[in-house]
């Protein structure tokens, strides 16, 4: 399978099953749309930042269906001025290149230094999808399950409002 191992390994151990699939390479939300699949699954969006001083970074995960500028992240979060984290950044933190941001992301933080921010909204999905730190492959995972793994890995979390529910982009 494609992916990291780390991440098969932990899903596992938390007793998390999952589909899999392959697709071609997936670096954006846009082109990760082109070969979703799985009826009732949300696309979700992951998106890596940093804040101005450089010492604290932010997984912020939201359904890909909504735009969100960088300027309404930065007023609902309230951690100050941010800005996408470097793909040096992305590597030391997150393990992975750009276009293969994801929740299972934080296997690889093993000192727990990314904080992540999920859209409230995700609780009410019936199945999400992230890829396994490689784009080339998704993973759709149950909402009771995806909340199983934010509890469980050890990262500092919060669950906030991020958009309107009106606002879907179609």
């Amino acid at each position: 399978m494609i992916g990291q191992q780390q991440v098969y390994d932990c899903l596992r151990s938390m007793g998390i099953s999952f589909d899999y699939y392959e697709h071609p390479e997936a670096p954006t939300i846009e082109i990760a749309a082109q070969f979703y699949r799985g009826e009732g699954t949300t696309l979700c969006k992951n998106l890596f930042f940093r804040n101005h001083k450089g010492n604290k970074h932010y997984l912020v995960i939201m359904d890909s269906r909504h735009e969100m500028d960088i300027h309404s992240i930065e007023k609902i979060l309230h951690q100050g001025k941010l800005s996408f984290a470097s793909p040096e950044r992305m590597m030391k933190y997150l393990g992975v290149r750009p276009g293969s941001v994801s929740l299972f992301n934080l296997v690889n933080d093993v000192n727990h230094e990314v904080i992540l921010f999920v859209d409230e909204s995700l609780k009410q999905a019936t199945k999400v999808s992230f890829h396994p730190n490689d784009n080339h492959a998704s993973l759709v995972i149950g909402v009771d399950d995806m909340l199983k793994f934010i509890h469980t890995i050890g990262n500092t979390y919060e669950f906030l409002k991020l958009y309107d529910s009106d606002t879907v982009e179609n």
